[in-house]
């Protein structure tokens, strides 16, 4: 199977409200796919229609090869999903609880409950009442993962984890990966999505605005360097590079930005007595942000904020 999920046109409103609008959407079979956008950008509407909890207006979503609006039942046996609101009964304990979810999936795999429950420090026999909010979301890892699902959704699947067990969630998709299963994930975390997605998808007010590997990302991102010369500096030179952004002089130092290879840039400088060169590597959010500054300057504030939180 090429691709875990494909949708195409996929919409949904809530009356004259858009959502979601024309999502054509490809997730590859067998990698971590981060799903990206700010508040309210329509990524839990996504995810909701991708699981079966929700009609589209119209459009058309396929998971695993199979309709999803033809066969609800058998698409919500094959995937785990973990949504962003995961609290479970108060009067149920995990066991309880992890058990009825499996019923529903066609049977529970105890084996690998009881591993994950281990891996993640958790105690299945408290009730969900009890439990604080990173413990409850343990549940929700473990019956999300039980049984091996082709196809994982997880809806800001870290929120409420302590940074030890946040490392073991991640090394855990990875595992996931190699065993060529697939991941599609929704987090605000951009740093966890940069240190496993194999591709990024960027979403904004209900429209898929790019679809990348992180690879991709990388290669075109706009990077920083501080080249100090020894004497004056060769501005135009250095303007007229291949990629160069924008050149600003601070006595003998120039601060540039250049999109994609640095090459060009240094074959210019080296010629002109450069005593140092500094370079500040492009994250996730640097990248991210790139793909809003085109748009309202409302967008670029928000996620300077690192609001890239949970969408409507």
């Amino acid at each position: 199977m090429e691709h875990a999920v494909r949708t195409t046109g996929l919409t949904k409103r809530f009356g004259d409200h858009v959502v979601l609008g024309d999502l054509d959407l490809l997730v590859p079979a067998g990698c971590v796919f981060g799903y990206l956008g700010p508040n309210g950008a329509g990524k839990t509407t996504t995810i909701k229609l991708l699981a079966g909890l929700w009609r589209a207006t119209s459009g058309r979503a396929e998971v695993l090869g199979v309709d999803v609006a033809a066969d609800r039942d058998g698409v919500q046996g094959r995937i785990g999903y973990l949504p962003g609101d995961f609290a479970g009964y108060p009067d149920m304990t995990g066991r309880q609880l992890v058990g009825l979810l499996g019923a529903l999936r066609g049977g529970t795999d105890w084996a690998s409950v009881t591993v994950l429950a281990e891996r993640f420090d958790l105690d299945l026999d408290k009730r969900m009442g009890t439990l604080s909010h990173g413990n409850r979301r343990k549940v929700g890892i473990v019956q999300a993962f039980m049984g091996h699902p082709e196809l994982l959704v997880l809806d800001e699947p870290t929120q409420g984890l302590d940074p030890l067990m946040q490392r073991e969630f991640l090394a855990l998709l990875g595992e996931v990966r190699d065993e060529g299963r697939t991941v599609l994930l929704s987090s605000h975390v951009l740093s966890e999505v940069e240190a496993v997605a194999d591709v990024v998808g960027i979403l904004d007010q209900g429209r898929l605005l790019a679809t990348r590997s992180m690879a991709q990302l990388h290669a075109d991102a706009v990077r920083r360097v501080d080249l100090r010369f020894e004497h004056d500096p060769p501005v135009d030179a250095l303007r007229a590079a291949a990629g160069v952004r924008r050149v600003d002089v601070v006595g003998t130092t120039v601060h540039v930005s250049v999109a994609g290879s640095m090459a060009d840039l240094f074959r210019a400088a080296a010629p002109h007595g450069v005593s140092s060169a500094t370079t500040h590597e492009t994250d996730l959010a640097d990248l991210f942000l790139g793909f809003y500054e085109r748009g309202e300057p409302s967008d670029a504030q928000h996620l300077r904020q690192g609001a890239v939180g949970p969408a409507a």
